[in-house]
């Protein structure tokens, strides 16, 4: 297996280890509840560094990802980043990722781990026009800041106001005594923060000062299993899950980063603006099970009267309220919001309601 910059620390600090992506990655410290806990109402560090880092340069940098990315990047400021994902020329969903506006021809794509070397393939397969291509997924280190005194905790380490740095805006500057760290306020857990991509060979020293600075805070190491619950919890897609090669980003409730707007022929527009036009025969919804039960990946979605209508997706039961929750994709006619659908567990039918 792979290693981060950082395994030995999570080794060290008695995580439960486990492969994922062909990483050995942190799956829990302390358990799930109390990490996910510990992000809705405090600050957790994620080691995040598995994840794919690209590099796309030139003049022809932005007619390439036009062309390649669903989302519009010439309304991409500088300074600002933007959810996207790679239409697979089949209708389908090759990957979704960020796109970064460095400079005028300078953007930088952060993917999936899992998804590295086919992201990559996909790209320089679809580059015929020689745009300046670099993978930098082996260059850079990544740790995820998340929860509602990140930001405070953080503003401790650099000079740069944090506060001022809107979501989805990112600048680059020092960290803890660390310079050239892109400091980006995103996240994957729906409780705001920073992520934060700095050179490999700095990771002990960002991963110290964090923890030393953070302790007033009740900082905690966080792994991929409360990830995974915190992503869910807020509705975010999982690649593999919730979003592959099968499913469209009509399907998926992607529109918003789907753009037909003039000049930008992307792959698969015709066939997504006829789908969005037309409509789709299925859809991604959220739901909440009414009753105490966990919805897990693979288990049957029927209706009242135990017809099949769909598929789990992803699902968990929330830490604090107790609620399972899950995504999955059903017939259209059951997606509207408050419509009551039934999970298959344990050949018990359990009654769910979509919720937005």
């Amino acid at each position: 297996m792979k290693t981060t910059p950082f395994t030995h620390l999570h080794i060290a600090l008695g995580a439960k280890m486990h492969e994922f992506a062909g990483y050995n990655m942190p799956i829990e410290y302390s358990g799930i509840t109390d990490e996910h806990l510990t992000v809705r109402n405090a600050v957790g560090v994620f080691d995040v560094s598995h994840m794919g880092e690209f590099w796309v340069k030139g003049p022809k940098a932005l007619p390439f990802l036009q062309k390649i990315t669903s989302n519009d990047v010439s309304a991409l400021p500088i300074g600002k980043a933007q959810y996207s994902c790679f239409p697979n020329g089949k209708g389908g969903i090759v990957d979704d990722l960020l796109i970064y506006h460095f400079e005028k021809d300078k953007y930088f794509l952060v993917v999936n781990a899992s998804n590295i070397e086919k992201d990559w393939n996909w790209c320089v397969s679809h580059n015929p026009d020689g745009t300046d291509l670099e993978n930098a997924s082996d260059k850079m280190a990544q740790l995820a800041v998340q929860g509602p005194k990140a930001t405070e905790l953080l503003q401790k380490l650099t000079d740069i106001d944090l506060f001022e740095i809107p979501f989805y805006g990112f600048t680059t500057g020092k960290i803890a005594g660390v310079k050239e760290v892109i400091i980006s306020n995103t996240g994957y857990t729906g409780a705001g923060g920073f992520e934060l991509y700095f050179y490999p060979e700095y990771a002990e020293k960002v991963w110290n000062a964090l923890f030393e600075t953070g302790a007033e805070y009740g900082i905690k190491p966080i792994g991929l299993g409360a990830r995974d619950s915190l992503r869910l919890e807020k509705g975010f897609c999982l690649y593999g899950n919730d979003i592959d090669d099968s499913t469209s980003p009509i399907e998926a409730g992607l529109s918003w980063i789907t753009k037909f707007v003039d000049g930008k022929n992307f792959i698969d527009r015709p066939l997504l603006e006829k789908q969005k036009a037309e409509g789709v025969s299925r859809k991604l919804v959220r739901f909440e099970l009414k009753e105490r039960g966990i919805p897990r990946h693979g288990y049957q979605i029927v209706n009242e009267n135990d017809e099949y209508i769909g598929i789990v997706t992803s699902g968990c039961m929330i830490p604090d309220s107790k609620i399972g929750v899950g995504m999955g994709y059903v017939q259209t006619k059951y997606s509207k919001p408050d419509s009551t659908i039934f999970i298959k567990i344990r050949n018990k039918n359990m009654e769910a309601r979509v919720v937005k």
